[in-house]
């Protein structure tokens, strides 16, 4: 398709920007010596434009998008309606408390019922993503053991089965990762994660379930390891979705955890935004959270900064509209509904899991919690057919592929999480379409590695993309 400088023609205009209210303003030297050369378009070729670009896109509206790990389930409508009352989305951030105690209340509503769902005491709401909550935990076991005089514990312990953002974010807050494998079960190596603990332990990161959609039976033992060596838990919370009402990780002895509302909570997501990522902890570390957090006083809401916070992770109270969404979604479900949820998910992968696994291999066990891992190496094998080949082919049936080649312990791994809000016929459909992407595979290997064959754009060069982006358009080789 053309890009918008190719539909521009000189002299074509239209009007979509209402007249200015309020007085023109001179920049005076700042202001540009020229016009910016932007595309002239009629109104119809920017609607034709953004029209083709939609239909070039697949969402969860479209059809099943089970990338694991990323939980892309349906996002009910009434929470979108409800974020868009005017009273949320008319609010400025740096107006009187007095005249925005609504927002101030769902602030605090949400962070009660985060606490109770995660098993926590205090929580920050903001953290803008998931990693960003990462950091913001890493930074609460930093503060915690600097305050205590234990400069040496600089270690962080990391599962290989991690999600990458982990090690990234525990070097990004200044610790050292230390790796530990997996067992033979998919869980931590106790024994490796004994040798691994010392006087220089500042804490753990771990997923739970973790990247194999596999709840870890030692968790308890893995928690009292650490505690005993001196350091934290942390909790990865991505996988929340599979646990939410059924299991706390403050239960499980983490001292603080994040959450992705833009995933388990309800936000639609991708494409780089909007997320949230709350970090809540247990009561010893609450004085080190980011202010200013909410407090109720004597039926109103005000800010308050704990004593020796760390500071602001992001500017002002982190992304609103996100944080409406969330509690519309847990208020809706209730208190029955979200363990239903959670149920529902695992439910769904269990389903996909015994539907698959005498045609797929699935490296560790016969039941998953939310998502499994199944491993395409003894199909390339016997074929050629690999798990890129596979995915790309699912496009063809309007199917958008799984988590490719993660965890990296699997090496031709997909991970499928089809997640709570997919019918039994969904379900269905998509295993015949992975039977039949399997039958392809045995009569003809080969022929995989041009799928897929129906779609807008083939097999690009993905290493020259992300090496050599084209960022900005030629004009005529200037």
């Amino acid at each position: 398709m053309q890009l918008l400088f190719e539909r521009s023609k000189p002299g074509r205009k239209l009007s979509l920007i209402p007249a200015c209210d309020v007085p023109a303003v001179d920049f005076g030297d700042a202001a540009r010596d020229a016009a910016p050369r932007l595309p002239q378009l009629a109104e119809v070729d920017l609607g034709r434009h953004y029209t083709e670009l939609c239909k070039q896109t697949h969402g969860v509206n479209d059809g099943f998008y089970p990338l694991g790990s990323c939980t892309m389930k349906y996002n009910p409508r009434v929470n979108e309606e409800l974020s868009a009352l005017p009273g949320f989305t008319g609010v400025h951030p740096l107006q009187p408390t007095a005249t925005a105690q609504g927002c101030l209340e769902v602030i605090a509503k949400t962070s009660e019922m985060l606490n109770e769902i995660c098993g926590m005491d205090a929580m920050t709401l903001q953290p803008a993503a998931g990693a960003h909550g990462e950091f913001t935990g890493l930074q609460l076991i930093r503060a915690y053991h600097l305050d205590r005089g234990d400069t040496a514990r600089n270690k962080i312990i990391v599962p290989d089965s991690a999600h990458g953002t982990n090690p990234a974010s525990a070097v990004m807050v200044g610790f050292e990762v230390v790796a530990v494998p997996s067992n033979e079960q998919g869980g931590v190596d106790l024994e490796a994660l004994k040798e691994a603990v010392g006087e220089d332990t500042a804490g753990l990161m771990l997923t739970n379930p973790n990247t194999l959609g596999l709840f870890d039976p030692n968790i308890l033992e893995i928690t009292k390891i650490i505690h005993e060596a001196g350091g934290l838990c942390y909790y990865d919370g991505a996988n929340l979705n599979a646990v939410m009402g059924h299991a706390r990780p403050g239960d499980m002895g983490f001292d603080c955890v994040h959450v992705n509302l833009h995933k388990t909570f309800s936000t639609p997501h991708g494409g780089g935004g909007p997320g949230s990522g709350p970090v809540g902890c247990k009561e010893f570390l609450a004085p080190y959270l980011p202010g200013p957090l909410v407090a109720g006083n004597e039926g109103s809401y005000e800010f308050f900064t704990p004593e020796k916070s760390m500071g602001r992770v992001r500017s002002f109270y982190g992304n609103f509209l996100v944080v409406v969404r969330a509690l519309a979604y847990i208020l809706t479900l209730g208190k029955e509904g979200i363990p239903e949820a959670s149920a529902n998910a695992v439910l769904n992968a269990n389903y996909l899991l015994k539907r698959l696994c005498d045609l797929y291999s699935v490296p560790f066990g016969e039941q998953c919690m939310h998502e499994f891992v199944i491993d395409v190496e003894p199909l390339k094998h016997d074929t050629g057919a690999s798990a890129m080949d596979v995915a790309k082919r699912m496009l063809d049936f309007g199917v958008h592929p799984p988590t490719m080649y993660f965890p990296l312990i699997v090496h031709e791994a997909l991970m499928i999480e089809p997640t709570e809000t997919e019918a039994p016929e969904t379900l269905d459909e998509f295993v015949d379409i992975m039977r039949s992407i399997y039958d392809e595979a045995q009569a003809d290997g080969e022929k995989l590695h041009h799928a897929p064959f129906t779609r807008f754009i083939g097999r690009p060069d993905e290493v020259n993309a992300a090496r050599k982006p084209i960022l900005r358009y030629d004009f005529d080789g200037e």
